[in-house]
């Protein structure tokens, strides 16, 4: 599973927007849009994208209140 799938499945679980998460990233148009389409994220913008969304990132996702990984 590419991070840009986990990405969308953690979105559908915390029921969020590619446009919410992309303007708490403070990133223009369709920007994150294009990214998760190429499947293209640094390390540093998967780390952010964890943490907006509660999780931590170790190659994986965890939950922080669940402890489920994706």
């Amino acid at each position: 599973m590419g991070m840009a799938l986990k990405i969308r499945t953690i979105l559908l679980e915390r029921n969020m927007s590619i446009k919410e998460l992309s303007d708490k990233l403070g990133y223009k148009g369709t920007n994150l849009y294009n990214k998760l389409r190429r499947d293209n994220l640094t390390e540093k913008e998967l780390r952010e994208i964890a943490d907006i969304l509660n999780c931590d990132y170790d190659g994986i996702f965890t939950f922080r209140d669940t402890g489920k990984q994706v």
